[in-house]
Order: C-alpha cells, then structure tokens, then sequence
C-alpha cells in the first residue's frame, strides 16, 4: 500500500483518498497527489511581503501606529490616528493583512496601508 502524505497546508497525518484527490478532514484541504502547494514555496517569496504605508517590510511581533482615523465597523469607537498596536501577526494575501489586539478594543484585522512601523 502506497504511503498517503501528510496534509501541504496543516501538517495533519489524517490525510486519505478522496478519489483522485487526497483530502484532510482537519482543515478541508484537498489536492491532487504529487501537486506543488504555496506552502511548499519559500516563505520569503514576493507575494508574502507586508510593507506598511511608508513602504518598510513588516514582520511578525512588530510593533505599528495608525497612520488614519479608522471607524470600527458595528460601533461607534473610532482608532485614532497615531494609536500604537503590538505584536502583530501577518496574514498575506488577505484583505486585511495585519491581525492584532488593540487595548480597550479586542482584536482586530487592520490593512498595512494604514499603518507605520512603530
């Protein structure tokens, strides 16, 4: 019996056969056998650079200020220019490529376009 691989995108050795696709029941993910995944590229490929509104490459644990007034959506709390968030975590090719946790709002995905390295 061949050996089934384990899932591209979460590691998951659950993996089986789903006719002529492979499929992991942990995150949904299916392939077909022998296809090369985006996380088998290297991590430092052109499309995974965040840069912030000045154009400086951002990086996970990095510390950004608001560069705009953002309206939260639902509410009426409005982020204030120059407000500091930490720890960031990026989320390329997402819309809103920055989750973070903002104090006295919770957390919140921001776009790098409104921001600034800290």
């Amino acid at each position: 019996m061949s050996e089934i691989p384990n899932c591209p995108e979460c590691q998951s050795e659950y993996t089986y056969e789903n006719g002529p696709l492979l499929a992991c029941p942990d995150c949904g993910h299916e392939w077909t056998p022998g296809e090369k995944c985006a996380s088998d590229d290297s991590e430092d490929t052109q499309s995974d650079i965040v840069k912030d509104a000045h154009g400086n490459v951002l990086e996970n644990g990095d510390a950004v200020k608001l560069t705009k007034d953002l309206k939260v959506k639902g509410t009426s709390t409005t982020l204030k220019i120059g407000t500091k968030v930490k720890s960031i975590r990026l989320t390329p090719g997402a819309d809103h490529d920055i989750d973070c946790k903002i104090d006295g709002i919770g957390a919140m995905k921001l776009k790098s376009e409104f921001v600034k390295k800290a």
